[in-house]
């Protein structure tokens, strides 16, 4: 990654995403000293403009930045960089410095195929995961199908409740199974997208 931090009079601005939600979190300076120690500590740190100093972002609140990715643009003079907080990111106790909550539960969905991918790859024992992997994809098409009825029959002589729950269980056991098949949940967002008409 070759940075231009000329452009600017040695500093670029560095997007802070969350890696999980994809929520702004906030907005930084990085001087290339805060660029290598943040590669090379796998924690965001800046240059603070106010401090004159490198500043680690939770080196007085414990509520560090784990960098995940980072990307530069297409001049290379600006950055984002997909990390996992600690905690609040901003001063104020929000969540972020632009006053957002940073939580989008849908997003939860691609971090829990993500999860089920890692077992499939590490397989570890009594993992009810790796038994599904182990058993096959007939086993796993199965599961859906009865979790699918099991959902019918809540939603229509059962609970809310009741049918939360099952509907939870079709939906694990379909990620667990499009997981096999090499695919992921955002290929039917993608199929649902395409038949969707404003």
């Amino acid at each position: 990654m070759n940075l231009d931090f000329d452009k600017a009079g040695g500093l670029i601005p560095a997007i802070i995403q969350d890696n999980k939600t994809n929520k702004v979190l906030m907005l930084g300076f990085m001087n290339e000293e805060a660029y290598q120690q943040t590669k090379e500590t796998g924690k965001v740190t800046f240059f603070s403009r106010t401090k004159n100093r490198l500043w680690t972002k939770g080196e007085t609140s414990g509520n560090f930045l784990s960098v995940k990715q980072i990307l530069t643009d297409c001049d290379n003079d600006t950055l984002l960089i997909k990390a996992d907080p600690a905690g609040p990111v901003c001063h104020t106790g929000n969540d972020t410095c632009f006053g957002e909550q940073n939580r989008e539960d849908v997003m939860f969905l691609k971090y829990l195929q993500n999860f089920i991918e890692q077992r499939r790859q590490e397989m570890p024992e009594g993992s009810y995961t790796t038994s599904l992997f182990i058993k096959g994809v007939n086993r796993m098409a199965q599961k859906v199908g009865e979790e699918a009825v099991e959902t019918v029959i809540e939603a229509t002589n059962g609970t809310e409740e009741g049918f939360i729950y099952e509907a939870s269980d079709m939906i694990y056991h379909l990620i667990v199974l499009l997981t096999s098949k090499g695919l992921r949940i955002e290929d039917l967002l993608r199929e649902l997208m395409k038949r969707h008409k404003e």
